[in-house]
Order: C-alpha cells, then structure tokens, then sequence
C-alpha cells in the first residue's frame, strides 16, 4: 500500500513539473517573442484555443491521469472482502499521548507497539478516546485521522519483515510529537508465538510496600492480567518486552524505567500520570523490579 502511495505522488510530481516547464516555456516565449498585429477575428480564435488547451484538456487529462493511478491505490486500502482468506482485525485506539493495540481475536491487549505478520492482510480499526489523533505508518500505507465517537477502518499488509516507525500524523496537544508507535514486521509463525506468549498469561502481584503502591495506586489506571483491570492508562502486561516507555521518550531498560517512574512529568510533561515525590525511592526501585517481569 505504502508503495502504490509513493508511485501516485511521484506520477503527481511528474505530472506537475511538465506543466511548469511547459508555463515557463510559454511564459519566456511570450516575453521574448516580437508581437505582431492580429485582426479581432483572429484574435477570437486564439483565445477560444487558450481556452479549450489550458481550461478543458489540460484539466481534463490531469484529473484522468490521477483517477487512473489513485482509485486502484485508494481502493487497496478499503477493507473489502479478501477471497479465501480472512483479514486479522487489530483495534488501535489514540490517546493523549499514547497508542493502545487490541487483538480481538487472541484477547491480547499491548500499548506503544503494533505487531503484524507478513504476507497477511489487515484491518486496522483506529479510534479516539479524547481528541482527533491520526494513525500513520509511512512504510505500510496511508494515514487515517482517528476521531471521537467514530471508528474508521483501513487495510494494511506488509510485503517484508523489519522494524518502522508510526507516528501521530494530527496535532493533537503538547505532546503530539512524543507519540511513536512501534511497528514491527514478523514472520507469520514467530507472529504466532507472539501472540501465543500474551494469551491467557497472568502474573503474580508484587509484594511488601510496592504491592500496597501498585493496589492504591498504578492498578487503578494501568491493567495487568491477574493483578489489576484498570482501563485509563497503558496496559502494562507485557511491559518488559517493550522496546520504548512513554511512547517513544526513553529506552526500556533497568536505568531508563527507574527514570521513568520518577521523572515522567520532566520527561513527557502533561501525562496523565501523577507524581510519584511522595514515594520513597526504595519503594520505586521495588516496583521497578517487579515491572520488570512483565514479559511473555
């Protein structure tokens, strides 16, 4: 899809530059040319050929040539019907700042990172939970505004395995730039076995002065299968095998995680999540190491 995007802008951009160079052409012509003397009649047919070249078939052959090369690419992202095959639906909804990722069909629930095989189609299901953001992934396909209160689909596949980039295509607050998604590629059956990993898992609460933290606190935002079901803040199930915290702000990693729980206001100011000065750091360090056995 991203390739059939890229070949009818470079058709558009091709398109245009004959046009300026055919103006220019024209436009140096007329300037340098020596004008001559024509009757009223002459001049009447002139004009009506002006008009019928640049006001009709000029116009006319742009739009049938960008019809041509954009309905097939448009139309390769609606989510029609695939034959003998069934797309996987993924549901990713936007956040201020953040991408929550849903696989329906395995229950498996993630944020900041989308996973998809390769050589399978999908349907995209994008959505807002406050503003419009905007889902795009410059390597698979166009970008989909994500709007409150409506769902809007959009059919993706990709050709080869890798890691890419997505990105909040839609201003939509202070911190719209720090809104990454992580996308990466997998083969089919590794895809599978990652999937396999995050179904039915539950983990085992943390214990001491950090479980007390987490119970009044983290879980009641944050989800974690077998421990917590809150629903406004990133699911944290897997949190350890995340590449990225905040969406993109900071490696995750034993030092970058520590950082995380203590400087997320100074590192992504206006996150939903409150402060944590009144928490002593041994006790952050304990939930840290607990966070830290989130994986599959």
């Amino acid at each position: 899809m991203a390739r059939d995007v890229a070949n009818v802008w470079w058709a558009m951009f091709a398109f245009s530059v004959l046009v300026l160079a055919v103006v220019s052409a024209l436009w140096i012509h007329a300037m340098l040319r020596q004008p001559r003397e024509v009757d009223a009649e002459q001049a009447e047919r002139i004009n009506r050929r002006w008009l019928a070249g640049g006001g009709l078939i000029l116009p006319t052959v742009s739009i049938l040539a960008l019809l041509a090369f954009g309905v097939p690419a448009g139309r390769g992202m609606l989510p029609l019907p695939v034959p003998g095959e069934q797309p996987l639906r993924v549901e990713i909804t936007g956040h201020q700042w953040w991408w929550e990722v849903r696989y329906p069909d395995s229950g498996v629930v993630t944020a900041n990172q989308f996973i998809l095989p390769v050589d399978r189609p999908l349907d995209v299901v994008v959505a807002s939970a406050d503003v419009v953001h905007s889902f795009w992934v410059p390597r698979l396909g166009g970008k989909l505004d994500m709007i409150p209160g409506r769902s809007n689909t959009l059919r993706l596949a990709a050709s080869e395995t890798g890691v890419m980039r997505g990105q909040c295509a839609e201003f939509c607050g202070s911190q719209h730039a720090h809104m990454i998604l992580h996308v990466e590629a997998l083969e089919a059956e590794a895809f599978d076995q990652w999937i396999e990993a995050r179904a039915g898992r539950e983990h085992q609460p943390p214990t001491g002065a950090s479980g007390q933290v987490f119970v009044e606190r983290c879980g009641q935002c944050h989800r974690v299968a077998g421990v917590s079901d809150g629903q406004r803040a990133p699911d944290l199930s897997d949190l350890a095998s995340r590449p990225t915290l905040g969406a993109g702000v900071i490696a995750n990693d034993a030092e970058g995680l520590r950082r995380w729980l203590r400087e997320h206001q100074s590192l992504k100011h206006g996150n939903a999540m409150p402060s944590h000065d009144d928490i002593p750091a041994e006790t952050l360090d304990q939930l840290a190491d607990w966070l830290e056995t989130l994986a599959p």
